[in-house]
């Protein structure tokens, strides 16, 4: 019951950062504020809470919007751009030719150029290039300094206590590693597991202290790292090329000249070796997209949720009030479930790559190809 009353705290904490949401611009003006906040859209709520920004929101108290500014670095046109997301001012303003895109369309959150001497967008001249440090990567570092902290004390414990019970931290984590061994490793790629051990056990607890991490809704949490599909993207090109690098000679071959496959199937069109390779192909973008889509959908239906109090709000305020019991409970439900997706999600994505490592090396007998 302490843990229930715990999330029920850090969900009316975050309550601040949800009311904020009718105000994506984040104006300041209180006329303007009560317009977005009677214009209440649950869509674009939804979006601008899942979606990547060049600063870190904390709170919203009254009118005052507070936030941490990130560094936004741009490159254009031969030029280096280095200032503070500060001086958008919530996406306000324009700085040095450039802005936060405030509209609707695939540019929204962006920076863009805008036209000289205006904060209009300019539709003819192409967006800079991009490196600023945004929130997600932030939660990157965040994820990345944890990990070095955990396994470090980790690392310790294992010679301090060197042929004794493990205790502590230790004592959680050894029985994951051992699972990640015994249950992942060794079954899925055999006798050569060893050398893609450290691979597998950094791509698991990555993704399962990320997706723990972007659960907690108040700072140094709540970044979507593993909801964005640039990083899953980048995650599973990981996997790809570790699988590609160590492939055996036998691997290709099953590729490009598969045994017992009639010679019409790979001559004059390769038909079957297109194949192959789109399976090769295939296999990085299924990984990509389950571990993006499993973890924004659990965000997307716990912000829904609270969604439903100001939707029922605009109609009657007795009614969104009867409604917010029963739209906290769910997202409590649905954030307890997401601790157990945090996990899935992490097993699944390192058993499949295990599972490719395994493909990719094992041993082809001539009498198996002949079959």
């Amino acid at each position: 019951m302490g843990k229930f009353y715990l999330v029920f705290l850090l969900y009316f904490l975050s309550f601040p950062a949800v009311f904020s949401a009718g105000n994506p611009q984040g104006k300041n003006s209180g006329e303007e504020t009560t317009e977005h906040a009677e214009e209440f859209n649950a869509g674009v709520m939804i979006i601008d809470h899942i979606i990547d920004s060049y600063e870190w929101h904390i709170a919203t108290i009254g009118h005052t919007h507070i936030s941490i500014p990130l560094p936004v670095i741009l490159f254009d046109q031969g030029k280096l751009h280095v200032f503070s997301s500060s001086r958008f001012h919530h996406g306000n303003d324009a700085y040095k030719g450039f802005k936060i895109e405030t509209a609707q369309g695939a540019n929204r959150g962006k920076i863009v150029k805008v036209k000289e001497g205006t904060t209009e967008t300019d539709p003819e001249v192409s967006k800079p290039l991009d490196f600023s440090i945004t929130k997600n990567v932030v939660g990157v570092f965040v994820s990345f300094i944890v990990l070095l902290l955990v396994f470090f004390s980790v690392a310790k414990a294992y010679k301090r206590n060197a042929g004794h019970a493990p205790k502590g931290i230790q004592s959680i984590l050894e029985p994951l590693i051992l699972f990640i061994r015994d249950e992942i490793a060794k079954p899925s790629i055999g006798h050569s597991y060893e050398k893609f051990m450290p691979f597998l056990l950094t791509m698991f607890f990555f993704i399962f202290f990320t997706n723990l991490i972007g659960l907690i809704p108040i700072f140094p949490g709540g970044a979507n790292v593993t909801g964005n599909i640039g990083v899953t993207m980048v995650l599973a090109l990981f996997t790809f090329f570790m699988t590609s690098f160590s492939a055996n000679k036998s691997y290709w071959l099953h590729i490009f000249n598969t045994p017992g496959v009639p010679w019409w199937l790979k001559f004059p069109i390769p038909l079957f070796p297109i194949i192959e390779i789109t399976g090769a192909v295939v296999k990085p973008f299924v990984l990509m997209i389950r571990l993006f889509a499993n973890i924004t959908a659990g965000h997307i239906i716990v912000l829904g949720f609270m969604s439903l109090i100001f939707v029922f709000a605009k109609i009657s305020p007795g009614l969104g009030y009867g409604v917010s019991l029963v739209s906290v409970f769910f997202a409590i439900f649905i954030s307890l479930l997401e601790l157990l997706v945090a996990f899935i999600q992490a097993y699944v994505f390192t058993l499949l790559s295990a599972l490719y490592f395994g493909m990719a090396t094992e041993e082809h007998s001539h009498a198996e190809d002949h079959h």
